[in-house]
Formats: structure tokens, C-alpha cells, sequence
């Protein structure tokens, strides 16, 4: 299971990132790759009740990834975190397959509450780097969100989403005037 979670990692980012030279080069030096294996023994640890442990190997990854993710988050097989510096995956949170990741892109929640609190994003969403999806809502398959947008609020299947707060600019393809 472990192994071949790594190597849908290792596709992706051989998919998603055109400098990925090979298999081997990815395996030994990426640090999205790194700290998805990482997280996926965290969050066994966790999901065993072993909490303590587990926190302590997501603190461990964050130290020699530059990434931090929460123990009980859940993230699929094939997910890139590419150039992963800075980024933060919330406790809540749910990352499906062939999503894209980039650096200092935040997964978190808005306050104190209770529950579900960070976001679900749906497969083959693009998040771009500085992005911070705020909220425990969903962003809909297919979906990109632009450099630095702030997401506080649900954003449909195939649409682009730009700027403070995030809007709707793109939707399937065709702009959206507003």
C-alpha cells in the first residue's frame, strides 16, 4: 500500500512538473514527495491513537520538508506539492487525486470552530502559490485557483477563481463578466 502510494506520488510529479528529470531524482529529492510519505506514516500512527507519535513525525517532516501537515488529514495517492516550501494542510482537510500544490499555499480553517474546518478539494484542482483556501467547504473538480487568491467560500467544478476575496473569473472555459 505504502509503495504504491509513493509511485502514484513519483507519476505526478513526473506529470505535473516538466524540470522532473526521472523517477530516481524525484524519490531522492523532492520534498512534496517526501513529506507525503512522511505524512502517510503519520497518519497511520494516527488513525492507530498512537496521536503523540504522530504529531511528533508531522512535526519531524515539517523540520526536513519545509511542509506542514496535519496527521489526520486526508490526502490521496497522487497529489504534487511541488516546490512544497511554506505550505500548510489542515486537520480537516481532503486532497483527492491529480491535485497540484504550490508553494505557500495554506489549507486552513478560520477560527476556533468545531468540525469540519478546512477544505475538501476535489481531483485535478491547481492550487497556486500563496493561495490560502479558508473554510470547510468544497473546490470542485477541475477547479484553479490563481497565485495568492484568499477562498473563503465554495468554488464550482472547472472554475478559475482570482484575487482578495477569491471571485469567479473563469467558468468551463468562458470568462464570467461581474
Amino acid at each position: 500500500m505504502f509503495f504504491s502510494r509513493l509511485r502514484k506520488d513519483i507519476a505526478a510529479a513526473l506529470v505535473n512538473d516538466p524540470a522532473a528529470r526521472n523517477k530516481l531524482e524525484i524519490l531522492l529529492t523532492y520534498s512534496g514527495v517526501h513529506a507525503l510519505a512522511w505524512h502517510r506514516w503519520a497518519n497511520r500512527l494516527y488513525r492507530m491513537h498512537f496521536k503523540l507519535l504522530a504529531r511528533i513525525t508531522s512535526q519531524w517532516a515539517k523540520f526536513t520538508t519545509g511542509i506542514e501537515i496535519h496527521p489526520a488529514a486526508k490526502i490521496a495517492a497522487g497529489v504534487f506539492i511541488d516546490h512544497g516550501a511554506g505550505v500548510v494542510i489542515g486537520e480537516t482537510a481532503e486532497v483527492e487525486e491529480g491535485v497540484v500544490i504550490y508553494q505557500g499555499v495554506t489549507l486552513g480553517g478560520t477560527g476556533k470552530e468545531r468540525g469540519k474546518r478546512h477544505p475538501t478539494i476535489k481531483r485535478g484542482v491547481t492550487i497556486s502559490c500563496g493561495a490560502k483556501v479558508l473554510g470547510g467547504f468544497t473546490v470542485g473538480e477541475g477547479a484553479k485557483i490563481g497565485a495568492g487568491a484568499v477562498v473563503l467560500s465554495e468554488v464550482p467544478p472547472h472554475a478559475t477563481v482570482v484575487g482578495i476575496p477569491a471571485r469567479v473569473v473563469r467558468l468551463c472555459g468562458k470568462r464570467v463578466e461581474g
